[in-house]
């Protein structure tokens, strides 16, 4: 008996070691008022996210607004006002990519949440003061529709995407100036690359547009290859049975922590940090991440094996990433798309 009460004990132990600190602090139910929530997540995500929520938090009244990265800055600009003292719409931003945290941040917008275990449970980077933390992994990649073509005839690099003369006019990606993973993208290739980079594109002719516009000519045949997020791929191959492949390419994979913020509380729409921190801890906990994964993103959880449907192992991807230089995402910005508007025509 002492024997077994020893290992019940120590299971208790490691079953708490595994949540953020702040996600068991309060009971669900004691969770009350309402938090609205600006978000980059596609639609059917946040379908997904609000019932979970409202499983996990029933007196608690969670509202998501849904935008582009770009749409989301200028509502956000809109809201601040020009003198940056004006009071959010929102309580909690989880945006596509962490370099929109970096400038919040500066501004003095957000408040930080204590996830004390942090470094034990996140494998991938997070504010160390707390401000943001990552929630979910998107994965910028290229496709193509063997329907179509041969893999031997679409590039297997992100390089030949760009350079390879026999794509003109038949590739696409999305725009930089409206989606934060495309800006993610073209801050990691100009990196590795240069600027030539988007001259090539340019001369390639590629076509600027939205991925779901993307991969309807992916299906047709007018595109032979795009570059496009993972999760739109495995989505299109579970729901509608597509043949479209994900090409992993073999100069890497441009992985995107997107980011969970909260609003400072004086500069928030209801002042409800309980909440926020309760959800938080909850987003980052194995229930939460298993909703993300449910909607064809990865998990930000170490030992997490659990993979989106279709995918690969989450650690390989890591292995694979190319990288995002963050604070030049940040500070670059507007250099970085004025150079990609310059080189690549933008219907």
């Amino acid at each position: 008996m002492k024997k077994l009460l020893t290992v019940l004990l120590a299971l208790t132990i490691l079953t708490s070691a595994a949540l953020p600190c702040c996600a068991a602090d309060a009971d669900p139910e004691d969770i009350e008022g309402k938090v609205v929530i600006y978000t980059s997540m596609y639609p059917f995500a946040i379908d997904m996210m609000t019932e979970a929520l409202k499983e996990a938090f029933p007196n608690l009244d969670v509202e998501f607004f849904y935008g582009g990265t770009g749409e989301l800055q200028t509502k956000l600009a809109g809201e601040m006002g020009s003198d940056m003292k004006g009071i959010l719409g929102c309580d909690m931003l989880m945006v596509a990519e962490p370099s929109y945290s970096l400038e919040l941040k500066e501004y003095g917008y957000l408040e930080p949440v204590e996830i004390e275990n942090a470094d034990e449970i996140l494998r991938f980077d997070y504010d160390e003061e707390g401000y943001w933390y990552p929630v979910r992994v998107l994965n910028m990649v290229l496709a193509y529709n063997p329907e179509i073509c041969s893999k031997d005839e679409v590039p297997k690099t992100f390089k030949d995407f760009a350079e390879d003369t026999s794509l003109k006019g038949v590739i696409s990606m999305s725009d930089p100036l409206t989606s934060g993973t495309a800006m993610a993208a073209a801050t990691a290739l100009s990196d590795k690359y240069g600027y030539e980079y988007f001259d090539a594109l340019g001369k390639n002719e590629v076509m600027v547009e939205s991925g779901s516009t993307a991969l309807a000519k992916l299906q047709t045949g007018e595109c032979k290859t795009i570059m496009i997020l993972e999760e739109s791929v495995l989505r299109a191959r579970k729901e509608d049975n597509s043949k479209i492949e994900v090409i992993y390419p073999e100069d890497g994979v441009i992985l995107v922590p997107s980011t969970v913020m909260t609003v400072a509380e004086e500069r928030s729409a209801n002042a409800n940090i309980e909440a926020c921190e309760a959800i938080t801890g909850w987003l980052l906990s194995e229930e939460g991440q298993k909703y993300i994964i449910d909607a064809y993103m990865h998990g930000v959880l170490k030992g997490m094996t659990e993979v989106p449907y279709d995918s690969i192992s989450t650690d390989d991807l890591i292995s694979m990433d190319i990288g995002v230089d963050w604070e030049r995402c940040y500070h670059d910005r507007e250099e970085i798309r004025t150079k990609f508007q310059e080189a690549v025509t933008v219907s």
